[in-house]
């Protein structure tokens, strides 16, 4: 998207860069994939031990997502907030290991409060042909393409359930667990510290 709208508002305004040196773009979320992935028991008892490192690694954002997940969420949510807020995690840790920071209440806020001003001020300027989410899309390519994978997949599996008459989905409740997901990436992108030698120059200004 970022190479066939190059004159649009992509940069974010509320939400500020993330630095290229955290930006994740090996292979590491095809390995997550394959390591959590799989529907039987082992793969859900591998989610829940990388939820339970998760909280004690990054207690802010894992109360954040525990506190919604803990909700009456219908099944579609519940399983992908689980399942993507664990990878996601375990995609960072993998990637800069020592290098990932602990976010803290007032990081953690922050992020909030700047998606929250970035889709009032898109909102504000309607003719605009994205929307603030693409902000983290290209800040963020491979993390938010994994994402989006995952809940079109879901929704596509319920929606079929839903037309048998099985199931519905509350989209709303997804959507809730796709902005969580969004200040999460962006939590820990901003958590990444350089590496060595490397100049933040987003501090240089």
């Amino acid at each position: 998207m970022a190479d066939t709208l190059p004159s649009v508002w992509i940069q974010g305004v509320a939400i500020r860069p993330v630095p290229q040196f955290a930006v994740i773009e090996s292979d590491v979320l095809d390995r997550v994939e394959r390591e959590l992935g799989a529907e039987d028991e082992e793969g859900r008892y591998r989610v829940d031990e990388v939820f339970r490192r998760f909280e004690r690694t990054q207690p802010v954002l894992a109360d954040a997502m525990f506190a919604l997940l803990s909700k009456p969420l219908d099944e579609t949510a519940l399983a992908l907030g689980y399942f993507l807020s664990a990878s996601i995690w375990l995609s960072f840790e993998r990637v800069f290991g020592a290098r990932l920071g602990e976010v803290n209440e007032e990081s953690f806020r922050a992020v909030g409060d700047a998606l929250v001003l970035e889709e009032e001020l898109r909102a504000d300027r309607g003719h605009e042909p994205i929307e603030f989410e693409d902000v983290v899309l290209v800040a963020q390519p491979r993390i938010m393409a994994f994402i989006h994978e995952h809940l079109d997949a879901a929704l596509d599996v319920a929606a079929r359930a839903e037309e048998e008459g099985n199931c519905e989905v509350d989209v709303d409740d997804v959507h809730a667990v796709y902005r969580a997901l969004l200040v999460m990436v962006l939590a820990l992108s901003y958590a990444v510290a350089p590496a060595f030698g490397v100049v933040n120059r987003e501090h240089l200004a």
